[in-house]
């Protein structure tokens, strides 16, 4: 793929040929057309440029989707003008670090978000339109046709993806106008699109996974089907009844569909490709026999265009094999390639000069520390097995060392959560009085239900190694979350009083 080449080119050229084809349905029945996104998307771009934003001013967009979300996205690429996506239910110091951070020149936002928007303490830009007001009418009022730069090249940067902050305050990936030509690219082959299918659209715009859909319908004769939001109760009947060919998963998303009650709308669907990330191995079989589709895990994340591997072998708990422009290699602390099988950290590297982020927005150490001699070090564990597939292990930093031996939390959490009373659940690590590192598990117990440590120690004790169980438990209501739904770790307790002690347990037995 050419670096200089952006995703706009592409769309205006498919809304040239076929003004008519469907872009996006909506649930409600509502339509939008390539003509009737390439309309409004250049007239509202004009009419920020006429405000005053300059190209290269960033723009804060705190919005659900729907159609007029869509014109915007596309509006600012089209204007230059860099996108500042913002989860609608972020508030407080979470809010104020990205608005403050990104210093956007206008924000876009619903107006049940103004009040967190006034309260999270940031300094907000004088250009604040809020959905529905008369700001908000005139910048989608219809008009003359709109007059417009030249698309922005390739390298330009077009939106601020702000990482997900399990572990510390989040940090600005640039995206380029090509990182997300790539995304679409990518998203094409993961799922293995073919002309005419409908990919069911569920998570935000403002999360990678929702956004890099919005390229594919320029590549591909393809669709998007968009719901409000994921809904495990609603889930088939919505897919039945949108003609949906795909759906994206991520987390615990088909841990939830396999709880729900069977019921006829499972069946009645046309899906036949489940395509995205965390797959757990335990489940692969039992939701493709459960619901008669394929699943295709891949690996990848914003900072490689959303895209590093693809697993369209069915190799059960593999991420796949690098996609074409991709490669991947595994290295220990010193940046050392490991031998097969063993397990480093995953560093991703591109033919595609343009697929990998130019770096952190204004973190010159993030960056430094990330991108090195052309190649990105994920902070991902993994291991790659003698016929090049990738397996993924959990985040480096996010390991255990217990009496010598590294203890992924990934994978304790994985058999944790496999407990038909479990939720979910969060390993940290916590001081040890002998060694490095004791285990301490937050637990979050099923609706409804009630769970005795020791029961659950008793569960654990013949599905894990006795240095991978944890000897803390403790159960919480709830856990804080990022945008995307991540547990943030760093907010979690290491102090253990109070905590069940499987230590204390064996010792007074």
């Amino acid at each position: 793929m050419n670096p200089d080449e952006g995703f706009i080119p592409r769309f205006m050229e498919t809304a040239a040929r076929e003004p008519d084809r469907i872009f996006a349905r909506m649930e409600q029945g509502d339509t939008l057309t390539f003509a009737d996104l390439a309309t409004r998307s250049g007239q509202i771009a004009r009419r920020l440029l006429d405000a005053g934003l300059q190209p290269g001013d960033r723009v804060a967009l705190m919005l659900r989707n729907d159609p007029d979300t869509i014109a915007l996205i596309f509006a600012l690429a089209r204007a230059g003008l860099v996108w500042v996506p913002v989860n609608v239910q972020f508030l407080g110091t979470g809010l104020a670090h990205i608005l403050t951070h990104s210093a956007p020149s206008a924000i876009l936002a619903e107006t049940d978000c103004l009040t967190a928007l006034a309260d999270c303490g940031a300094s907000l830009p004088v250009l604040m339109i809020a959905r529905g007001d008369a700001s908000w009418e005139a910048l989608f009022a219809t008009g003359a046709p709109a007059l417009l730069p030249a698309p922005p090249p390739g390298h330009a940067l077009f939106a601020l993806s702000y990482t997900s902050g399990t572990t510390g305050l989040p940090k600005g990936v640039q995206v380029t106008h090509h990182m997300f030509r790539v995304a679409g690219e990518g998203a094409a082959r993961v799922a293995d699109v073919h002309d005419d299918d409908v990919l069911f659209v569920w998570e935000p715009f403002y999360h990678i996974g929702g956004s890099q859909l919005l390229v594919l319908p320029s590549l591909a004769r393809v669709s998007l089907h968009l719901v409000a939001r994921f809904s495990a109760s609603r889930f088939w009947a919505q897919v039945a009844a949108a003609g949906a060919t795909h759906i994206h998963y991520l987390g615990g998303i088909l841990q939830l569909l396999l709880r729900q009650p069977p019921g006829p709308a499972e069946h009645a669907h046309r899906v036949r490709i489940a395509w995205g990330g965390g797959c757990p191995p335990n489940i692969w079989a039992a939701v493709q026999d459960r619901f008669n589709l394929r699943i295709r895990e891949c690996y990848g994340m914003t900072e490689t265009s959303s895209f590093v591997t693809c697993n369209a072998d069915g190799v059960t708990g593999s991420v796949g094999r690098p996609l074409p422009w991709m490669s991947v290699s595994i290295r220990d602390a010193r940046g050392r390639p490991v031998p097969c099988g063993e397990r480093g950290e995953i560093v991703a590297a591109s033919t595609d000069a343009g697929a990998l982020t130019p770096g952190y927005f204004r973190n010159p150490e993030a960056t430094a520390k990330a991108l090195r001699d052309g190649m990105l070090h994920t902070g991902d564990l993994g291991s790659l097995d003698q016929d090049g597939f990738l397996w993924f292990h959990g985040r480096l930093s996010d390991n255990v060392r217990v009496r010598g031996e590294n203890v992924s939390a990934w994978e304790v959490e994985h058999v944790v959560n496999g407990h038909p009373l479990v939720k979910e659940c969060a390993l940290v690590g916590v001081a040890a009085e002998i060694g490095e590192q004791d285990i301490k598990i937050f637990v979050q117990v099923r609706e409804n239900q009630t769970l005795d440590p020791a029961a659950l120690a008793a569960w654990l004790q013949t599905r894990l190694p006795r240095f991978q169980r944890p000897r803390y438990i403790a159960f919480v209501e709830d856990f804080e979350r990022t945008p995307s739904q991540r547990i943030m770790k760093h907010r979690l307790s290491k102090e253990t009083g109070g905590c069940w002690d499987r230590q204390q347990m064996e010792s007074s037995g």
